[in-house]
């Protein structure tokens, strides 16, 4: 593996360390205080300058993710909160919304509230607020890969309705940059179940400022708002308060074949040219990448808000917008998960050194 600027097999790795996770590997914690107290936490470290926190008690969502130490995303006020003070009503889970790299949205429901069918809704479901069960990790050598893997099993079920299994797998390898998610959603039961999901990625200061570049996949951009001018969608500004949130729908999307996955895919990516890391004053240039499974994930929306204390670029990819399980039921989108059936989302996120100009 490259490591540290050489290239190590496993037993050079070993004699140079009392345990590889010196380097690279995973530590798991329970929060001890506040709203968050009882919660997991597993700290992930790949050694090359990618670390995050994966949350088993929060939807096995990513909270605080750094590069070179230097955060890459944003989180929320509401900080880490254990599921048991979520409220689904309404805008409730806006209270208790942790930001970081990661919230996923859904399994039945994204967006606005609503009642659908008889069912009242909240905002963008309940996943981001369930607990893991059957949660692992596992770090392994393969040859001389240092392979470091995170699981857990999320369920929305109920008597007599539901019963949705998501399966989600965090994959790094040591002395790489990069963490692979992959969803697998199941429908248990016995009926057909909506199924809306949205992989919320939250961005912030300092990879976004007002000199980084955002790249988005899409030769269409229109605004969820009518009246909400498209010009300056992929342009960033410094917090602003009283700033009113901005939502698009990218179209038409460039998706390509992945060598990886050997499935469509599309990719969005964020630069910044002054990525500061340490007490020094210096920087590096880098680029965060995000790519996606298109076939399964073919929309995107953005959520553009640098206002004052919620300074964050939302990059989504989703099977569905924002407007609330009724709208896409009523324009005829509403995604349908039949008994049996069963979805795979596969996700990367790869922070890439770029070359000086």
């Amino acid at each position: 593996m490259q490591l540290f600027g050489g290239e190590w097999t496993r037993r050079e790795l070993e004699a140079h360390t009392g345990r590889v996770e010196q380097a690279a590997g995973a530590r798991r914690v329970v929060l001890a205080e506040g709203p968050g107290a009882g919660a997991e936490a597993i700290h992930v470290r790949t050694g090359a300058g990618l670390s995050f926190w994966v949350h088993p008690s929060r939807g096995m969502d990513i909270g605080l993710a750094e590069f070179l130490g230097t955060p890459l995303c944003w989180l929320s006020g509401a900080g880490d909160v254990h599921p048991a003070h979520f409220d689904p009503a309404g805008a409730g889970w806006l209270r208790t919304a942790a930001g970081g790299l990661l919230m996923t949205c859904g399994l039945r429901q994204v967006g606005a509230p609503c009642e659908d069918e008889g069912e009242a809704l909240g905002i963008h479901g309940r996943i981001h607020h369930t607990a893991a069960r059957e949660v692992g990790v596992w770090t392994e050598w393969r040859g001389d890969e240092y392979v470091i893997q995170v699981r857990g099993v999320l369920e929305e079920s109920r008597l007599f309705g539901e019963n949705l299994r998501m399966t989600r797998t965090c994959t790094c390898h040591a002395g790489t940059n990069r963490l692979d998610i992959e969803d697998v959603i199941e429908n248990r039961g016995f009926e057909p179940s909506p199924l809306m999901v949205l992989y919320h990625f939250n961005l912030g200061f300092p990879l976004v400022s007002p000199d980084c570049e955002v790249d988005f996949p899409s030769r269409k951009v229109v605004a969820r708002d009518e009246g909400v001018p498209v010009g300056g969608y992929a342009e960033w500004q410094r917090p602003e308060a009283g700033y009113t949130e901005r939502v698009y729908y990218h179209e038409e999307l460039d998706i390509r074949p992945s060598a990886t996955w050997k499935r469509p895919s599309a990719r969005a990516s964020v630069s910044n040219r002054e990525f500061p890391f340490g007490a020094s004053g210096h920087s590096v240039p880098v680029r965060l990448v995000l790519s996606w499974t298109a076939d399964t994930l073919p929309r995107l929306v953005q959520w553009k808000m640098p206002g004052a204390g919620a300074h964050v670029l939302g990059i989504e990819p989703a099977n569905c917008y924002v407007e609330g399980r009724t709208e896409e039921r009523r324009k005829g989108r509403l995604q349908i998960l039949e008994p049996g059936g069963r979805v795979v989302n596969q996700l990367a996120v790869t922070v890439e050194a770029l070359r000086q100009a």
